[in-house]
């Protein structure tokens, strides 16, 4: 993958590495995974930010880690 430099404003790269420690991503791929969200956040304006960050999460999982949904009030058979 081809990388390129661009310029920040510190508090927010500091704010970023401070996120990326608690959630165990490098700062790179914190940048990366607010600016994800953010463009999901524009091309679906409905969509609640938190709901749309667990989403992407999701959807980064290996998909031999996925378990079938099971409604509420229902047990598996």
């Amino acid at each position: 993958m081809a990388t390129v430099s661009v310029r920040l404003n510190e508090e927010l790269v500091n704010e970023a590495r401070a996120a990326a420690a608690s959630e165990h991503r490098t700062l790179q791929a914190q940048i990366e995974f607010w600016a994800k969200v953010g463009r999901t956040a524009i091309e679906n304006p409905d969509l609640p930010g938190d709901f749309i960050a667990d989403l992407l999460i999701a959807m980064a999982e290996p998909r031999e880690n996925l378990e079938p949904f099971v409604p509420l009030g229902r047990t598996e058979e």
